[in-house]
């Protein structure tokens, strides 16, 4: 999967697009006046932007994603436990679960995501 980094600002941008899409651009600069305050020649820009990192497209002035959030977000994840746990997913369960206990149900929910995703 290609790397996407986009700074905050990006972010809250790309997730109006996701909430609203497929939305024409002259609504995506009425929605990011009235939620970020940016002019519409600010919204254009980042568009133009996110555009050229194959994120999203505008095509007849209807803008729409070419990767999808949870795509987005799987691999803003990875990215995570990789820079800060060496990329070990016990290492990151471990610090995420702290003292706290997990539910019978979550239990059974990760147990069932590991057998779903483990090598044979």
């Amino acid at each position: 999967m290609k790397e996407y980094t986009l700074t905050e600002s990006e972010e809250k941008f790309a997730d109006i697009i996701w909430r609203n899409e497929p939305i024409g651009s002259g609504d995506l600069v009425k929605l990011c006046e009235d939620e970020m305050n940016w002019k519409k020649s600010t919204t254009y820009t980042v568009l133009k932007k996110l555009c050229e990192k194959e994120i999203f497209r505008n095509k007849n002035a209807v803008v729409t994603s070419l990767i999808h959030k949870d795509e987005y977000d799987a691999k803003q994840s990875q990215r995570f436990v990789e820079d800060t746990f060496g990329g070990s997913l016990p290492k990151f369960l471990t610090a995420f679960m702290g003292t706290k206990k997990l539910s019978k149900r979550q239990a059974d929910e990760l147990k069932k995501l590991i057998d779903e995703h483990k090598e044979d």
